[in-house]
């Protein structure tokens, strides 16, 4: 993978998780785009064409559900792999249900995190 696709957006309004995984990504080389809202969603990840996306359940102001089926639902942006991220007890469903490629419990270690993310790379 180039350094242009080493893209990456985080969507979750907890500033602490943003800063952990923005710093542990950075160091990994990535591009880490962060924002604590999933309004105009499609413009978001446009501006950026990320090669993953990091999605929080319970982000402002539609939630990570609608928010991942309004990409899922673009045909420029549909190819991106979603990973679902949240503290639900339910989160397989609520991502099966959202139409991530996969999903992430919280609280999680960040090897999991680097895990997750190089697993979806290597299935596009």
């Amino acid at each position: 993978m180039d350094a242009s696709t080493k893209k990456i957006i985080i969507f979750d309004d907890d500033e602490d998780i943003l800063s952990i995984c923005s710093y542990i990504l950075e160091e990994q080389g990535w591009e880490v785009h962060t924002f604590t809202d999933c309004n105009n969603i499609v413009e978001k990840v446009s501006s950026v064409n990320p090669a993953v996306i990091l999605m929080d359940n319970w982000i402002p102001d539609a939630g990570g559900i609608i928010a991942t089926q309004t990409l899922k639902k673009s045909e420029e942006l549909k190819h991106i792999p979603v990973i679902y991220f949240s503290a639900n007890s339910d989160i397989q469903l609520l991502a099966e249900h959202a139409g991530a490629e996969t999903y992430l419990a919280k609280p999680f270690d960040l090897d999991d995190l680097e895990q997750i993310i190089n697993t979806v790379l290597i299935k596009q």
